[in-house]
């Protein structure tokens, strides 16, 4: 009550942040005259002159105005746009680095221009991420036409680009593109072998379009990208067997979450039928070095126990294929994840598929932090403002509209079933749409809007349906929407980035209508005709009371609905929105079957009737809302805690391979190695204040020969009446700095450095895949702890260390061994066969969905890059050949020889090589 009076007469925070910009809106206006008066050339030599300001040691702060100012000039000239005063205030909250939140059709695409060029100056680059790579191709080349104007270059990244083509996109001043494709192109630089052939530089700020798409709806997903494994079909088979011995009481399960877990003494039983079986290392089944084992052993209960033949899959083919639970079809050619899908097919005795291998993961949360400077625009973010500050530490700003909105909004209103709400929308979209009232229809889901449809069809209705299939003809689509009687029917992924014009776009409907017209007095004809009949077309609109928008249910999310909502009322035009409800809907079967406001809404509502708004009931479903968005906020801060502690590994491992690229020798590195190795081998056969004849001697000479190649004499070391441990360790140590020395010297600096450049790489990033896989199971069984009283995520971060300083010491070892054994010639690389395609992904945890394709990663390494756990052929016309002692775990025939098969073909033509000069005949 106080806060209400208080905020009435001061005003709320917003509102005081949104004045103090006033000041600074009025600068800018004062240039405004100055530079209409400039030609062309003069207005574009102002961003030369800003970079000699900016290296004479003026801020971009000091620049602001004129910059500002600038772009606004450009904008009115190019694109016969001019930024109102509301726009320059989206402007400087960019700039700033915070979230600025403007209403549907206020121009936000218009806004960005102004925090790019002016960051842009710097000459640093800015990324610009939209949705999808229709919106990244339009609008690099709608308002790339301001920046080019003023001298900028543009770039933009899209799906089947070259190296070279997107090293080109990110040398740009200003570059357009997806997250998904920056997220993937930031993967798949940390897989390469040289700087060379890297396509990203240093961050230097993003600028998120659609922002709590990106940054709120998509942030529970990581970027994967994953290979091929070893076959691992008898361990599955062998899990397999051991689950069927196990009876009803050795586990407990949850059919609603579909989980199930071992009880105390299943869990006993397991470990002897493991045990048996030789799969369990030391007695405990839940020690770190049975974590794959526990976790082959999960999904193998999940498949035998909680998964049913002919109702979550069935078998055709001598394949598993998932039934989608709400459609009853089958699912071809789609696998349940983390190997799931592998355990449903040990069970059915069908041929296990090999699983992908997490080879480089990301959240976006931690991509997106990496920007030193990070802003957002969106026309619904205020919902989520705590979130948005407490992973991103942005602020959101809600600009005013240009124009007082006039759009109605409806109290929402209720039906008791599925069909009847359907046949009432039905009905009253046919009275709009009679009366020359365009409709908007947002449904939650494909099938919802394919059952209105057909709804509509009964009462004669004609409509469009609308899905997120193929984005640019669903943007003409939804810019008619705003026809008179028009009923156009999307799902929440349609139409985004496309205003919704009363009466039609007449850019769009010249698009349409005049594809083939050349430019002349016909064709200008034909646009005043356009243009006369959209007009008359606006008016009738308008008075039938603007664009009417329907929604068939809430979203779990307020924002979502505020999205739909904010689709009418654009610049204000009158509109009109309203929600229809029924106790069927995903939402309100929150409150389950017993709950008091099902039985009084049961009770209240005749079959076929709708009950009164009321404001009491849309306060409920707001508050049901309320429930999910915080649930889903706590699933998404537990995916970045635990990415958190990946995250801390992964700048490790980053930055340790951009060190040794960048190194002009690494000759300390792989000695220091060495000299752990040494002191590893004989510290543990030679343990402090122990006798030569308590010595481990034999293990000691089986891992020396094994690890550094060498056969010393340590049994006449031992004859001498002085001799130590140090003493054993510095002949060591000698002796294979002597060995790697002598095999050095066959080859030239630059080559042998290049040699251990490759080697080091290769074993780093092995040791890096094998690391991820081995914490992806952590992940999956680390809960259960929670039983135990503890915390998971602290026994996450304690295992997660524990493992990864075990990784560095095997890749010492590794490392160490590698160079110690290999021999190596100068050789012609051998004609091999291809690799497998390797899978760009982005995948839910927790769901098992997958909203990309499986595309190929492309040329994952660039021009002369080598595959993970492979030596690179940069080191070509050098081979390392298998000796004759000592596996090193390579194999000639994973080598890469010539073109990279997923690589562009060298003729020119476009296409992979691999489907033109590479095809096998």
């Amino acid at each position: 009550m106080l806060g209400a009076i208080a905020k009435s007469l001061f005003g709320s925070s917003n509102d005081r942040y949104v004045k103090s910009l006033n000041p600074l809106l009025a600068k800018i206006a004062g240039f405004e005259a100055s530079l209409q008066a400039m030609d062309d050339a003069d207005l574009a030599r102002r961003t030369e002159r800003f970079r000699e300001r900016l290296a004479a040691g003026e801020t971009l702060d000091q620049l602001l105005p004129e910059a500002f100012a600038t772009v606004r000039e450009a904008a009115r000239r190019v694109l016969g746009m001019r930024h109102f005063d509301v726009q320059m205030i989206g402007g400087i909250v960019l700039h700033r680095g915070e979230i600025a939140e403007m209403r549907t059709g206020e121009g936000k695409t218009l806004v960005a221009t102004l925090a790019c060029y002016l960051n842009a100056l710097p000459g640093k680059g800015i990324h610009v991420i939209t949705v999808n790579d229709y919106l990244a191709a339009r609008d690099a080349d709608w308002m790339g036409q301001v920046y080019r104007f003023l001298g900028l270059t543009v770039g933009v990244i899209v799906p089947n680009l070259t190296d070279q083509q997107r090293r080109d996109a990110y040398g740009s001043d200003i570059t357009y593109g997806t997250n998904n494709e920056f997220g993937f192109d930031y993967l798949r630089d940390n897989m390469k072998y040289d700087r060379a052939s890297m396509v990203q530089r240093p961050f230097a700020m993003a600028l998120i379009d659609e922002v709590d798409s990106v940054l709120i709806d998509e942030a529970r997903t990581p970027l994967i990208i994953s290979g091929p494994t070893d076959d691992k079909s008898e361990l599955y088979m062998s899990v397999d067997a051991v689950v069927k011995r196990l009876g009803p009481d050795d586990y407990e399960m949850d059919e609603k979450q579909k989980t199930i877990i071992l009880t105390e003494d299943g869990t006993e039983r397991a470990e002897r039928i493991l045990e048996e079986a030789g799969l369990l290392e030391g007695a405990n089944l839940y020690d770190f070095e049975n974590t794959q084992v526990v976790h082959h052993l999960n999904q193998a209960l999940r498949a035998n126990m909680m998964f049913k033949r002919d109702v979550d899959y069935l078998v055709k083919d001598d394949k598993v294929i998932i039934i989608d639970e709400f459609t009853g079809r089958m699912m071809d050619g789609r696998r349940w994840s983390d190997g799931l899908h592998q355990a449903v097919e040990a069970k059915e005795g069908v041929r296990i598929e090999p699983e992908n291998q997490t080879m480089a993961s990301i959240t976006f949360q931690n991509y997106f932090r990496m920007y030193p400077k990070l802003a957002g625009m969106t026309g619904t973010a205020a919902t989520e403002a705590s979130e948005f500050y407490d992973i991103y530490k942005m602020n959101v700003v809600s600009i005013p509209t240009n124009v007082v909105v006039k759009r109605v909004d409806e109290e929402d209103t209720f039906y008791k079933s599925i069909e009847d709400k359907f046949r009432g929308i039905a009905r009253t979209i046919r009275d709009h749409a009679e009366r020359g009232q365009p409709v908007l229809v947002g449904t939650v889901s494909i099938e919802k809007s394919e059952l209105l449809s057909e709804f509509l069809t009964q009462e004669g209705v004609v409509h469009s349906v609308l899905n997120a299939r193929f984005h640019e003809r669903e943007a003409h689509i939804v810019a008619q929407a705003g026809r008179a009687g028009a009923v156009t029917i999307a799902t929440n992924m349609a139409g985004r980035g496309t205003d919704i014009q009363l009466g039609g776009n007449l850019e769009f409907r010249a698009e349409d209508e005049l594809a083939g017209v050349p430019d002349g007095p016909e064709r200008e004809a034909a646009l005043d005709r356009i243009r006369a009949e959209i007009a008359a077309e606006k008016e009738r609109v308008l008075a039938a009371g603007g664009l009417f928008v329907l929604a068939t249910e809430r979203h779990e999310s307020r924002r979502i609905d505020n999205q739909l909502r904010g689709r009418s009322g654009r610049q204000g035009d009158p509109g009109l929105s309203r929600f229809y409800l029924c106790l069927d809907d995903d939402l309100l079967r929150i409150f389950g079957p017993d709950t008091m406001f099902s039985k009084m809404m049961r009770s209240s509502i005749e079959d076929g009737e709708a009950l009164p708004p009321s404001r009491w009931m849309t306060k409920a479903i707001e508050t049901a809302q309320k429930k999910v968005e915080a649930r889903n906020y706590d699933i998404r801060k537990q995916v970045v805690e635990y990415d958190d502690v990946m995250n801390d590994q992964r700048k490790v491992i980053y930055e340790q391979r951009a060190d040794i690229m960048d190194s002009g020798t690494v000759g300390d590195v792989v000695g220091d190695m060495r000299l752990e190795t040494v002191n590893g081998i004989v510290g543990a056969a030679c343990p402090p204040n122990s006798y030569p004849e308590q010595w481990d001697v034999e293990g000691m000479k089986k891992r020396l020969a094994e690890l550094l190649n060498l056969e010393p004499p340590v049994d006449d070391w031992l004859k001498e009446e002085a001799i130590d441990a140090e003493t054993v360790e510095t002949r060591v140590r000698e002796a294979a700095d002597a060995a790697i020395a002598a095999k050095a010297t066959d080859f030239d600096e630059a080559t042998w450095t290049q040699v251990e450049k490759s080697i080091l790489l290769q074993n780093l990033d092995h040791h890096w895949k094998e690391h991820l896989s081995t914490l992806d199971a952590l992940r999956q069984v680390v809960h259960l702890r929670a039983y135990a009283q503890k915390t998971p995520i602290n026994e996450y971060k304690q295992e997660a260390f524990a493992l990864f300083e075990r990784m560095l010491s095997g890749i010492r070892e590794d490392v160490t061994r590698t160079i110690a054994h290999a021999h190596f010639q100068v050789q012609a690389p051998p004609e091999l066969p291809e690799l497998p395609d390797f899978l760009t992904t982005h995948f839910d945890p927790f769901t098992g969905e997958d909203d990309t394709r499986d595309i190929d990663a492309g040329n994952a390494w660039g021009s002369g890059g080598g595959p993970l756990g492979l030596v690179s052929t940069q080191i070509a016309p050098m081979q390392m050949v298998q000796p004759s002692a000592g596996d090193l775990g390579m194999d000639p025939a994973d080598w890469i020889g010539g073109v990279n098969r997923n690589a562009p073909c060298p003729c020119g033509s476009g296409r992979k090589y691999k489907h033109c000069h590479g095809a096998v005949a």
